[in-house]
């Protein structure tokens, strides 16, 4: 006799079935090194990322989704674009995510991000939360800070360059990104992450931050000028800086500021480098005035 035990084993059978013919091609599929690839497969961490996620109604854009596992918890949130590279991994996120691409909740973009990146990404406000491909994250993050529809970004890269974009001043990792995310948002370190968190497992230590913008980044000289003041870290700010300007007016500019003439870059607080910039500024605008004269006459 056919009881109804058996009909509950077949559907488990037939269930099984199909979620192997739908999601066991995902065991062939291998981390690229070229593209930086280790797949977060920590679900505590992966609440962290969910929980520090600002409120808001933004859309989510994710860069580097991989094989989906931060972006299954991210759609449940909000509507969500991604930028996926990796074309083998775009075939296993079109099929596992295809009822939500279907209904738009989930846009799936695949090919190199930076190719499509202008000065704005979206045309319309967006948060980037993403696990970053490390070799690309600190330009992502730079092109996100100076992106004016970009409100806020919560990624995952490597330890270190978390430490230097959330970083202030006298901290030994203080330094030209530090200046730059501060300058125009806050920073906050979320949670450090273990190698053993990824498959493969990286040979260093992640962290989840969080810049909560402002504004956006829109002055190159000033950059520029802080690559300057960065060069030589372990060098003094008026020995970096005396490379592009004269000492006696640096030296000047430093009494003015109640900056001793031995300190250096990583010391410095945000506020005296925006006000040393001017003042820089202002011999760059009196010596073009100058050059300009000069041609007149």
């Amino acid at each position: 006799m056919f009881h109804v035990k058996h009909l509950y084993y077949c559907y488990l059978l037939c269930k099984l079935t199909k979620n192997s013919v739908k999601w066991g091609f995902m065991k062939n599929i291998v981390a690229k090194k070229k593209y930086g690839q280790n797949f977060l497969k920590d679900e505590y961490v992966l609440e962290q990322i969910i929980q520090a996620m600002p409120n808001n109604n933004n859309k989510i854009v994710e860069i580097g989704p991989g094989l989906g596992d931060l972006t299954k918890y991210l759609v449940d949130v909000k509507s969500v674009e991604a930028f996926e590279v990796d074309a083998d991994l775009c075939k296993v996120l079109q099929s596992r995510f295809e009822n939500l691409i279907a209904t738009n909740h989930l846009t799936l973009r695949c090919g190199d991000v930076l190719q499509n990146w202008k000065s704005r990404l979206l045309d319309e406000p967006y948060d980037l939360v993403a696990n970053l491909p490390y070799y690309i994250a600190t330009n992502i993050i730079q092109k996100a800070l100076a992106d004016e529809n970009c409100k806020n970004i919560l990624v995952m890269v490597q330890l270190e360059v978390a430490q230097k974009f959330c970083a202030t001043s006298g901290d030994s990792d203080f330094g030209a990104l530090s200046v730059i995310a501060q300058s125009v948002a806050e920073t906050r370190l979320i949670v450090k992450v273990p190698p053993t968190s990824f498959d493969p497992q990286p040979k260093v230590d992640s962290a989840v931050f969080l810049i909560e913008k402002k504004s956006s980044r829109n002055d190159e000289i000033f950059e520029k000028f802080l690559r300057v003041a960065f060069a030589q870290p372990r060098k003094t700010l008026l020995k970096n800086l005396s490379s592009v300007y004269k000492k006696d007016e640096l030296e000047k500019f430093f009494l003015d500021l109640g900056l001793t003439q031995t300190i250096r870059p990583h010391e410095v607080y945000i506020s005296d480098y925006h006000q040393l910039y001017n003042l820089t500024r202002s011999l760059d605008a009196t010596r073009e005035h100058g050059a300009i004269s000069s041609q007149r006459e």
